[in-house]
């Protein structure tokens, strides 16, 4: 176990490695060193124009992520429980899951400008379908025994939700989280490089104007970097945390 904690370390340092070499036999601007990507960062840094860039890009991911995934799950669980719920509206979600997310931005910035609400609107839109499917496979599976010992007990509604429907939802949010977060930040990039005037797509988007790779190197290393993060310090521990149950089930066995 204690190896392979380290074992994914091992593939990051060799591809830089990689990069390296082949960046030195090149010779091009096509294709900056990792030194001079690191350089471009820091200058970047030091002038205060990535930070600034990445934090409005962040707002973006986190309003959207958690719009998202408040509706989406409500919608999943709402298809998941009713038969009816589910018939009307599965077209629907069928549509919207196959609905490229570049056709939805154009749409909304068409209809109601470039604005603000409109590019978060457009993420809302495409991320919902993705964690209602996902939800309402989760709704589909809940206990029904459990459902009787709360009726017996007489759990009021949200006592159910909290006890009895959370934790056997668990599993399926957190399916949704990571891929949510995965497209979310995908789709931010996007809407930014197509009709706003700041964030990280945006500046991705001058820089490839005037090929300017070492730049686009660094944004994308940066953004990469801080969702890692995200997912390393929030998503795995709570993870982790949530299903030590199972694996305090499985030891006791």
């Amino acid at each position: 176990m204690k190896g392979s904690r380290w074992a994914c370390w091992i593939a990051l340092p060799l591809v830089v490695a990689l990069w390296a070499v082949v960046a030195l036999i090149v010779s091009t601007p096509l294709l900056p060193s990792p030194a001079s990507v690191l350089q471009t960062f820091w200058l970047a840094t030091q002038s205060g124009e990535l930070p600034h860039h990445l934090l409005i890009t962040l707002r973006r991911v986190l309003i959207s992520f958690v719009l998202a995934m408040a509706l989406g799950a409500l919608l999943g669980v709402w298809m998941g429980r009713s038969r009816f719920a589910n018939a009307v509206l599965d077209p629907l979600l069928v549509l919207f899951l196959n609905l490229p997310a570049l056709v939805t931005i154009i749409l909304l910035y068409v209809w109601f400008g470039l604005v603000e609400a409109a590019a978060v609107l457009a993420v809302v839109i495409n991320k919902v379908p993705n964690v209602a499917v996902t939800v309402r496979e989760g709704a589909r599976s809940l206990d029904p025994k459990l459902e009787q010992m709360a009726q017996v007990y007489g759990f009021s509604r949200w006592q159910r939700v909290a006890n009895v429907w959370l934790p056997q939802l668990f599993p399926y949010l957190m399916a949704a989280t990571r891929g949510g977060l995965a497209l979310i930040w995908k789709i931010v990039l996007v809407v930014e490089l197509l009709g706003r005037s700041d964030g990280v797509g945006f500046q991705l988007h001058m820089a490839f104007q005037v090929f300017d790779v070492s730049s686009i190197l660094a944004y994308s290393l940066a953004f990469i970097a801080v969702v890692q993060l995200i997912e390393l310090v929030a998503l795995q521990p709570l993870e982790r945390r949530a299903s030590s149950w199972r694996e305090a089930g499985i030891a006791h066995a």
